[in-house]
């Protein structure tokens, strides 16, 4: 089949692969502002117990994607990657509905691991537009992907915050709704990207989450600290999507509407730090540079999170787009780490960079719950609602010293070529 995305049926698909993510992005997104309420609603928890489910109930689903990621993109690779595409948005369908039907815990459970399951299509999702694309239109395609990302967490929490105020589950339907819409969509007008003699037989050692992770073994070790440094940092990142809301509540005492405003304002400041912000400045300052400010900024905005008192939400608003600045930093890392490795090793290293994104979406969630109950549940010590933002920031520090060890060993060691902001502290 000859790569082609001008025709009407490519540019069709195009759109459907990007709903696919965009319809997943808003799903996480929609659920964030309104899951404490319906996690106390269920369970009869106070917020403290109810976060630690919500960390257990992340695990789940980042635990799934893990592991179902390369299973998933292997079918596509054996049945073609229209049926896969399709079957996930049923699932995200049936996943919603679960969840805004849920009597008990263990409902919420099942929806979410199927959720993680299906959300192991992004990798299918990227691989449908290699197929139709052609290379000198690839990347900007791919770049549709990104694209739906930043739009799902910016509409998701402000969708989700909006229809919270009228019910709790009603986000959740939603969700449900828009994935069932999509279905329908995809069925008549997603043709097949991957013909029948392109298509290989399934082989379950090569559906393996673990198989990407050794892409690292061979690598020098200029790479090697840059690993380390990114999967302590991502661990570090995902406290807001998993934390903010019950800290919102607890803290602030803040409505579904409040939190999903606030969470859209995260997402705006991160699309404008991704998307333009990093353009203008890493030629002008650099890699190292972008890294250090990126890790600082995110360290810095949590300590209004530590501070604010009930009174004094309006800090939290000051200190978005200060955190913001984190999206510096693992775009500046990655432009690094692939300046360490040959041409022919990139793609396994960004399977290693994704496997390792994995690892750390497992690690905090029930990390960062767990600290938040610590410091909230009745009768504690030192009530600190903030304590996992002040986590998160000692971790973004921690990851900055492994980077700065790393980008020393960049600039001295023979095995590499060095950056092209070299700096004297690496002397």
């Amino acid at each position: 089949m000859a790569k082609s995305d001008s025709t009407p049926a490519a540019k069709s698909s195009l759109v459907f692969v990007f709903l696919v993510v965009l319809i997943d992005m808003l799903g996480f997104g929609i659920i964030m502002p309104v899951l404490p309420d319906l996690i106390t609603e269920i369970t009869g928890d106070n917020l403290s117990a109810a976060a630690i489910d919500a960390g257990w109930l992340a695990f789940a689903y980042a635990a799934m994607q893990f592991v179902f990621g390369p299973v998933v993109g292997n079918l596509s690779d054996r049945f073609g990657r229209r049926p896969v595409l399709l079957g996930a948005l049923g699932g995200y369908a049936i996943a919603y509905v679960l969840m805004g039907f849920a009597p008990s815990l263990l409902w919420l459970f099942v929806a979410r691991i199927v959720a993680g399951i299906m959300g192991a299509s992004f990798s299918t999702a990227y691989a449908y537009i290699a197929d139709i694309s052609s290379p000198e239109r690839r990347s900007q395609n791919f770049g549709l992907i990104g694209a739906a990302f930043g739009l799902g967490f910016i509409f998701g929490p402000a969708l989700g915050g909006l229809l919270g105020e009228y019910g709790t589950r009603l986000p959740f339907f939603a969700a449900g709704g828009l994935a069932a819409i999509n279905l329908v969509f995809g069925f008549f007008m997603l043709r097949e990207s991957l013909p029948p003699e392109k298509r290989r037989p399934f082989e379950i050692k090569r559906a393996n989450a673990l198989v990407a992770l050794q892409g690292l073994s061979g690598q020098n070790r200029v790479v090697i600290w840059y690993a380390a440094a990114l999967t302590v940092w991502m661990i570090g990142h995902v406290v807001y999507p998993i934390v903010f809301a019950f800290y919102a509540i607890e803290n602030f005492g803040w409505s579904a509407f409040m939190v999903g405003l606030a969470l859209a304002c995260v997402g705006i400041g991160a699309a404008l730090v991704q998307g333009l912000l990093i353009r203008i400045l890493i030629p002008k300052i650099g890699e190292r540079n972008a890294v250090i400010i990126g890790a600082l900024g995110m360290a810095v905005s949590t300590v209004a999170y530590l501070v604010a008192g009930p009174d004094q939400g309006w800090l939290i608003f000051l200190a978005i787009p200060v955190g913001a600045l984190q999206g510096l930093f693992q775009p500046s890392l990655n432009g690094l780490m692939s300046r360490a490795v040959s041409d022919e090793t990139q793609g396994e290293l960004q399977g290693a960079v994704a496997s390792l994104q994995s690892v750390a979406s497992v690690i905090g969630p029930p990390m960062f719950t767990a600290v938040f109950a610590a410091f909230t549940v009745a009768g504690t010590i030192y009530y600190l609602p903030g304590a996992p933002f002040a986590l998160a920031g000692l971790i973004a520090l921690i990851a900055l010293a492994i980077f700065l060890r790393g980008y020393a060993l960049h600039c001295t060691s023979g095995e590499v070529q060095p950056p092209p902001d070299a700096h004297p502290l690496a002397d």
